[in-house]
């Protein structure tokens, strides 16, 4: 059995209205989508999914922690991940997701898979620079920090007199 097959939502027997789903995101989520870079992860996602005569709309919440290791030491530290996404989904002639908040599906289509946008939620709210908060407050204690502090460049208000005459210019 496909450990994502937990997210394909079978819409076709719905009556309209709202429904809700929870999902527990674990590493096993990242790991089917080959993901390895967080230490643990533990994301509560609620999915709420709107059924209306001709289209869906589906609503993604999701708030937890991932422990992470740090860019700049290489500690790791906890991250904690608070989400919103919407995608909307209308019926068409054949399957098409070009547009980030549309998706076609075929006429017929009675099931969605979710597991891709909930992926794609997580992983885009991750910062690309990835900073322990004991850096930003100063009160990390690391071997790498304060290696990188002995060989940061000491005086950097040294100019070249060349370059302030040009400035005279202005």
């Amino acid at each position: 059995m496909n450990s994502l097959s937990k997210y394909i939502i079978h819409f076709g027997g719905l009556k309209e209205g709202v429904y809700n789903y929870d999902f527990e995101i674990d590493n096993g989520f990242f790991e089917a989508f080959e993901y390895k870079e967080f230490n643990f992860s533990k994301i509560k996602t609620l999915v709420s999914l709107e059924k209306k005569f001709n289209l869906i709309n589906i609503k993604f919440y999701s708030s937890g922690i991932i422990n992470i290791d740090c860019d700049v030491s290489n500690e790791p530290f906890d991250m904690t991940i608070k989400e919103e996404f919407k995608i909307m989904v209308k019926f068409a002639k054949e399957y098409n997701d070009i547009d980030d908040e549309i998706i076609f599906l075929p006429h017929g289509s009675h099931k969605i898979d979710i597991s891709q946008y909930i992926y794609e939620m997580l992983i885009l709210s991750i910062p690309l620079k990835k900073t322990h908060p004991g850096i930003k407050k100063g009160t990390l204690d690391s071997y790498v920090l304060k290696k990188l502090k002995e060989y940061q460049p000491r005086n950097l208000k040294k100019t070249d007199p060349r370059w302030d005459k040009l400035k005279d210019l202005l």
